[in-house]
């Protein structure tokens, strides 16, 4: 589901016609129905407002000027680390700070020029 802050690609008669980003969704005077401030992210930048259906945020297919629209929220894909990400990866100093890893880069660098 699409919310505030998410980017979403604008597809017009099905092709991509631009990104934008959600910046606000606020409710319409009729049910079901909501104020969709995007901003279109172009040159110029853009800021816009559609009526939409909570089916319209989430992807549905709708209708502006007698064209095929939808919105489709984009995830940015994970990449696995390459091997010189892993091989240049510190090995120390890193604390565990909780569920967090904290790396020192002031003790870095103490080990960095202790080395021969």
């Amino acid at each position: 589901m699409a919310t505030e802050n998410d980017i979403v690609l604008i597809y017009m008669e099905a092709a991509p016609l631009a990104f934008a980003r959600i910046e606000n969704i606020a409710p319409d005077g009729k049910p079901d129905w909501y104020h969709v401030k995007l901003l279109l992210l172009q040159v110029p930048l853009q800021s816009v407002t559609w009526i939409l259906k909570n089916d319209y945020i989430n992807g549905e297919t709708f209708t502006m000027n007698g064209k095929k629209m939808r919105l489709e929220r984009i995830v940015c894909p994970e990449e696995p680390p390459s091997e010189s990400d892993v091989k240049n990866s510190p090995k120390e100093p890193v604390k565990k700070n909780g569920t967090a890893q904290i790396i020192s880069l002031k003790d870095l660098k103490k080990n960095e020029s202790n080395k021969p």
